[in-house]
C-alpha cells in the first residue's frame, strides 16, 4: 500500500517571502537553522575545507563564492496546456534506476521552457549538466542531463517532487539521487528575481524562507576510505540521500552538509537584495549538493519580473571586495551544523513510497490539460 505523507500547517509563522516553488512550512528545506547545534568538528572541518582552498576556482582563482545564473525555472498556471514528452534513455549511457522515475514518465514542456544555459529546448548533454525545470499543479519536474528530440527527452534523469508533500529525512530515498546528485530538489533551493524582490517589498528583515544549495569540487569533500560500506569511501550527511563522486579528506565537510552564516557576518556594503540573500544564509543556511567550482546557482531571469541586474546582484556580488568595500563571503565565515551521522554511501537506491500528484487525485482534482 502507498503512504502519503500530508501535513496541514496550522502554526501561526513569521511572514516571509512566498515565491513558489515552495514546499509546506515544515519541511526541511524551510526550517530555520540559527539556533540549531553545532556539529562537534565544525571548526575543524571549516579549517580544512579552507585550507583546500573553500570555494571552488573561478578563472583558476579558488576562495570566491561565484553565482551561476544559468538554469530557468518556468512555473505554469495549473491549468495551463502544454506538450507531455517522454523520457527516454540516451544511448550508451544507462539511465539512472530506480532513482529516477520510470523510463517513458511524461513531463510538461512549454514552448518557452529552456534547458539550463540555452534559449531553446536542445542542450549539449555531453559537456553541460543540461537541467530543465518545470513546476505546475503542485508537480515539480527537474530534468538532468537532457536535451529534446522531436516529441522525445533524452535525459539521464527524470526527478518529480510533489510540492504539496513534506517528505521523510530519506527524501525520494536513501542512496538516491535525483537531478541533483545529493538527491535534493534544485529550484525551491534556488534564489530568484522575484524571490528576492517580495523579501525586499516585505521588510528590512526579511528572507528567503529556504535553504539555499551550493557546491564544491569533488576533491574538496570528505571521503573515508574506513568507513564500512562506503563505495570508494563516498558518505554523505542529512539532508542528502546521494552522494557524487566525494574525493576529499576525512576531515573536510560532507555532501549534504548545511552549514550557516556568522550572526555577526558584516553587510555593510551590501544592498538590500544581497542582504535579504545573506540572511537567509544565516538564518536557513546553505546545503551542499554537488560537485562543481561555482558555488551558488540562482534561478535565471526567464520568467520573472525583475532581473538580478535590477538588484544589482552579480555573479561576483559576494566576492568582490572592492565594490562598496564590501566583506567578501568565505568558507571561514560559515559553521558546520549538527545533522546527524554521516551515512556510507553504497548507491543501493531505496525509494520511498510518495507518489508525486497522488493527493491531488484522491481530491478528486483532475490533471492539467496536456
Amino acid at each position: 500500500m502507498r503512504h502519503l505523507f500530508f501535513v496541514l500547517c496550522l502554526l501561526s509563522l513569521p511572514a516571509v517571502a512566498d515565491v513558489p516553488p515552495r514546499f509546506p512550512a515544515g519541511a526541511i528545506w524551510h526550517q530555520r537553522i540559527d539556533s540549531a547545534p553545532l556539529h562537534p568538528s565544525s571548526a575543524s572541518m571549516i579549517a580544512t575545507l579552507d585550507g583546500l582552498n573553500g570555494w571552488g576556482p573561478v578563472a583558476g582563482v579558488s576562495h570566491r563564492m561565484h553565482i551561476d545564473f544559468s538554469i530557468h525555472v518556468r512555473r505554469m498556471d495549473a491549468m495551463e496546456s502544454a506538450p507531455m514528452l517522454p523520457v527516454v534513455e540516451p544511448a550508451p549511457f544507462d539511465y539512472f534506476l530506480p532513482d529516477c522515475e520510470a523510463l517513458g514518465t511524461t513531463m510538461p514542456v512549454p514552448n518557452d521552457a529552456a534547458f539550463e544555459g540555452e534559449t531553446g529546448q536542445t542542450c549539449d548533454r555531453e559537456n553541460a549538466d543540461c537541467h530543465l525545470i518545470v513546476e505546475r499543479g503542485g508537480l515539480l519536474y527537474e530534468l538532468y542531463n537532457g536535451t529534446r528530440s522531436s516529441n522525445e527527452l533524452v535525459a539521464l534523469c527524470l526527478a518529480i517532487w510533489d510540492l504539496n508533500v513534506i517528505y521523510p529525512a530519506e527524501g525520494r530515498g536513501d542512496h538516491c539521487t535525483s537531478a541533483d546528485a545529493a538527491g535534493f530538489p534544485m529550484a525551491p533551493l534556488m534564489p530568484s528575481p522575484d524571490g528576492v524582490q517580495a523579501a525586499i517589498d516585505a521588510g528590512s528583515d526579511s528572507d528567503l524562507g529556504h535553504a539555499i544549495r551550493f557546491v564544491l569540487p569533488n576533491a574538496r569533500m570528505a571521503s573515508d576510505s574506513g568507513l564500512a560500506g562506503a563505495v570508494n569511501g563516498r558518505l554523505y550527511v542529512r539532508p542528502a540521500t546521494h552522494a557524487g563522486g566525494p574525493s576529499g579528506p576525512v576531515g573536510s565537510v560532507p555532501y549534504g552538509v548545511r552549514m550557516r552564516l556568522r550572526a555577526d557576518f558584516p553587510m555593510a556594503g551590501y544592498n538590500a537584495a544581497a542582504q535579504v540573500i545573506l540572511r537567509t544564509m544565516q538564518r536557513y543556511g546553505i546545503v551542499l549538493s554537488d560537485g562543481g567550482n561555482i558555488a551558488l546557482t540562482f534561478a535565471s531571469d526567464r520568467h520573472n519580473a525583475t532581473t538580478w541586474s535590477a538588484l544589482g546582484i552579480t555573479p561576483q556580488v559576494f566576492w568582490n571586495g572592492s565594490a562598496g568595500n564590501r566583506t567578501p563571503v568565505r568558507v571561514t565565515d560559515f559553521a558546520v551544523v549538527d545533522t546527524g551521522a554521516r551515512i556510507a554511501e553504497t548507491y543501493d537506491c531505496v525509494r520511498t513510497d510518495i507518489e508525486p500528484g497522488a493527493a491531488l487525485f484522491r481530491d478528486g482534482f483532475e490533471a492539467a490539460a496536456p
